[in-house]
């Protein structure tokens, strides 16, 4: 059991950074704010690497990497184009990727206490996520 949570959490926060990387890409080009741009490209840097180290522990395990959901990357797409086609401006992309990081934030809890058994080390890869997803959502406060 132990293993298969382990596995299944790690999945979820493979889909999670990937998610992450994928909106924050659909809104960087859009934003004028050097610095909230600054921000967007370490945030998915910090995404991007943890990844990496998540697809390791994955190999790790013999397992295969989580995409998104189609459903969940459609309905990313359409919100961002949508709002960002209304107002193209840095408190819209602001508040997008704020919405997305308080829906990560909010699902990865959920994984946690869903996969209780998980290892140590996959438990402190959620979190460490978590964390990241936490810290953006923050800096982004004063762009909203």
């Amino acid at each position: 059991m132990a293993i298969n949570d382990s596995i299944s959490l790690l999945k979820e926060c493979d889909a999670g950074t990937k998610m992450a990387v994928s909106s924050i890409n659909e809104v960087i080009e859009k934003v004028n704010d050097h610095k909230l741009r600054q921000l967007l490209t370490e945030s998915k840097n910090h995404h991007e690497k943890l990844g990496n180290e998540i697809h390791s522990l994955l190999c790790r395990y013999q397992s295969e990497e989580k995409e998104p959901t189609p459903i969940a990357k459609g309905m990313s797409w359409l919100k961002t184009n949508m709002k960002m086609a209304m107002d193209e401006s840095d408190a819209t992309a602001a508040n997008l990727i704020t919405d997305g990081c308080n829906m990560g934030i909010k699902n990865l809890y959920q994984y946690l206490n869903q996969y209780q058994t998980a290892d140590s080390d996959s438990k402190e890869i959620c979190k460490r996520l978590i964390s990241i997803e936490e810290q953006l959502e923050k800096d982004l406060h004063s762009y909203l």
